[in-house]
């Protein structure tokens, strides 16, 4: 293997090599490196698929990329002989390939997590040996007239090239991993992982001494190719199966991904996400109906909630049989559906296709061998101008909330006269009880590293579960309980819930962060909220640098004196204080020198445009800017897709990013099990 026979005369063969051929090999490893980052970059991500699979899938791109630079770069080589392979041990030679860059891919991953270098290290030696191993291999394939040997030290060297450039394009892969949403670290370390699959194969080849026993009979200088079209066929039909594989999982994983987020599961209709955002997009005014089932228990505790499902899965194919052309419909509630037109035209017909609903659901339906009558009610709303269009939800929540209202089908239209009135009573009236009976609750929702992808804080989101109206929303009552000064006694509420959730998960070793309360209005500077908050830290004994308030600007402009000396007073006490929904008002940054604020939470409507919107991405670029020359923690609401998650980690800042791409809020035992899996966590 590595030394020629004295026994007998030898003559040495003299190869030549194709340039632009070494070029293509080159172009085609850094290519496949490209596909297998990118694919990897999906195992970080939340998907439909599991990780392993992104994983697996990167790894044959690898793998496959490395295999047919290989046999690519040895149709580069001509020698003065005839050129065959073994098609056996050429399929073999792509195993060793694709198991050492699965191998490595794992390592690199696990690196990343452990901050480990170790793993970074063995992810190199097993990525070299691998590309190695496959190159000797493929070697071992050739079927020629000639014999060879490899030269000792090169072929060591060869090795050796391949682990060194293999451990410094993975420690550049994953330590960088945080940055490979910028198209230009991505080029650059799928270059070096080029490189380094090439420079091991040209180094191995330059190891080799080809030689004959006998004089050849043909001229010396009549270089042959080695016939590779067979094998080029091959490579290029997997590569292209490969690339339609991943295309494909990609975009299911997306439709999967927006399914899940956006529709219901069980009557595949648009969800309340989806409700509200096309509630938000109205561009013209519009009508809107919600149909309610009464007392959706009964029917639960009567006959099990497979029953109820096929009653609910019926009643909504009836509404989207009967509803008008130009009306979407939506799933909002466990019991309740939305009805929502955009044509305000239209509205007569809206409401004799709601009169032919009730109808049908006045006749008794069969359902599972049994027939039932579904008590139901239609409330309808209607807007004259765009203006009215955002108060759609709570004028037909106002109908259904009366007390004139019967569920006997009735189909009712919203009176301002009548209902709004009753409506924000019944609110107000029910408040003190909710709290006695636990029909309020708490969601979490994490804040994520832009650039580290770790959790470094929650927002504790308030939800009120009501016994009659079902899971009204907070849009819906909190300002009202702002207008009756209510919103005081919620807001304890909710200190008291927090701190005692803080000081559970402190005892249960369960890994922690800072949780975010919002503040409404002048409560802020109130002496009752820091006595409130002073006193539950001190009865749970919990560190205060666990809380962070979050307040508007609008509760502070009118009387910023004195917000200036309560947000101080926090401040000293060793709690954050972030200011939400920043630049939604008018004189913020006038403001952002005076408050002594440790956050900035970026409202939602300055990253809906982007990337697409060129003004809405400078813009956003800017305060992010502004923010940081501040010694500002910023954090951005409402993130919900990938692109812009990834215009964010492009910028040199890092900012915290809140939103749907990585979680909706959560409850307590869900968040746990989501934090048990997102590691590691950010202290604060």
């Amino acid at each position: 293997m590595f030394t020629l026979p004295k026994s007998q005369d030898i003559y040495i063969l003299h190869e030549e090599y194709s340039v632009s051929i070494i070029l293509l090999s080159i172009i085609i490893s850094c290519c496949a490196a490209y596909t297998a980052i990118s694919l990897n970059k999906r195992v970080q991500q939340t998907s439909f698929f599991h990780k392993r699979f992104w994983l697996l899938l990167s790894s044959v791109a690898m793998g496959l990329g490395i295999w047919a630079m290989h046999f690519i770069g040895m149709s580069a080589l001509m020698l003065p002989i005839s050129m065959e392979y073994d098609l056996f041990l050429t399929i073999i030679s792509a195993f060793p390939a694709i198991i050492a860059s699965y191998l490595a891919f794992y390592f690199s991953n696990q690196s990343r997590a452990r901050k480990s270098n170790i793993s970074i290290i063995i992810a190199g030696i097993i990525m070299g040996v691998g590309i190695t191993s496959m190159h000797y291999i493929g070697m071992a394939a050739m079927e020629m007239e000639a014999d060879y040997i490899y030269q000792p030290w090169i072929f060591l060297a060869s090795i050796m090239i391949a682990i060194v450039v293999s451990y410094i394009a993975l420690y550049i892969f994953s330590t960088l991993q945080k940055y490979m949403g910028n198209q230009l670290i991505k080029i650059i370390t799928s270059i070096l992982m080029g490189l380094a699959i090439t420079s091991m194969h040209y180094t191995g080849m330059a190891a080799i001494i080809f030689y004959v026993n006998e004089p050849l009979h043909g001229g010396i200088h009549q270089m042959h190719p080695m016939d590779m079209s067979l094998l080029i066929i091959g490579v290029t039909v997997g590569i292209i199966i490969l690339l339609i594989v991943s295309g494909l999982t990609s975009l299911l994983d997306r439709y999967v991904e927006h399914r899940l987020n956006y529709f219901d599961a069980l009557t595949v209709l648009p969800n309340q996400r989806q409700f509200e955002i096309d509630g938000r997009n109205m561009r013209e005014a519009g009508s809107l109906a919600i149909i309610q089932i009464h007392q959706l228990e009964k029917w639960i505790v009567g006959y099990g909630y497979a029953f109820t499902d096929e009653m609910i899965k019926e009643v909504s194919e009836i509404i989207q049989q009967l509803k008008p052309a130009s009306a979407k419909v939506y799933r909002i509630e466990e019991h309740r559906f939305a009805i929502l037109n955009h044509d305000e035209q239209n509205f007569e017909r809206m409401k004799i296709a709601l009169e032919r609903i009730m109808s049908v659901l006045m006749s008794p339906l069969i359902i599972s061998n049994r027939r039932i009558i579904v008590d139901a009610v239609g409330a309808i709303a209607r807007a004259s101008n765009k203006n009215e269009s955002s108060e759609l939800f709570s004028h037909a929540m106002a109908v259904l909330g009366h007390s004139s209202t019967r569920y006997k089908h009735e189909l009712i239209e919203y009176d301002p006269k009548i209902h709004t009135y009753s409506f924000e009573n019944r609110i107000i009236k029910d408040i003190a009880s909710a709290i006695a009976n636990n029909e309020l609750f708490l969601e979490y929702q994490p804040k994520i590293c832009s650039k580290t992808q770790t959790v470094t804080g929650l927002e504790a989101l308030l939800r009120w579960r009501h016994p009659e109206f079902g899971l009204i929303s907070p849009g819906i009552f909190i300002p009202v309980l702002e207008e009756s000064n209510n919103i005081y006694d919620v807001t304890d509420w909710v200190v008291r819930e927090v701190c005692q959730q803080i000081a559970y998960w402190v005892a249960d070793d369960v890994p922690f962060i800072q949780v975010s309360i919002n503040i409404p209005g002048s409560y802020i500077t109130s002496s009752r909220l820091l006595s409130v908050i002073k006193d539950n830290l001190y009865k749970n004994k919990i560190n205060p640098s666990y809380l962070e308030l979050e307040i508007t600007e609008t509760s502070v402009i009118h009387d910023i004196e004195n917000a200036i000396t309560a947000v101080r007073n926090y401040r000293d006490l060793g709690i954050s204080v972030a200011l939400d929904d920043f630049g939604t008002g008018l004189s913020s940054l006038s403001y952002l020198r005076k408050i002594p604020i440790s956050t900035i939470k970026i409202d939602k409507s300055f990253v809906d445009g982007v990337p697409v919107s060129k003004k809405d991405c400078a813009l956003l670029k800017a305060i992010i800017t502004l923010c940081y020359s501040l010694n500002l923690k910023v954090v951005i609401e409402g993130v919900e897709f990938k692109e812009q998650i990834d215009f964010i980690t492009s910028m040199t800042e890092i900012p915290l990013v809140q939103g749907y791409f990585y979680s909706r809020p959560l409850q307590v035992k869900e968040l746990v099990a989501w934090l048990q899996e997102k590691t590691p966590i950010k202290s604060m």
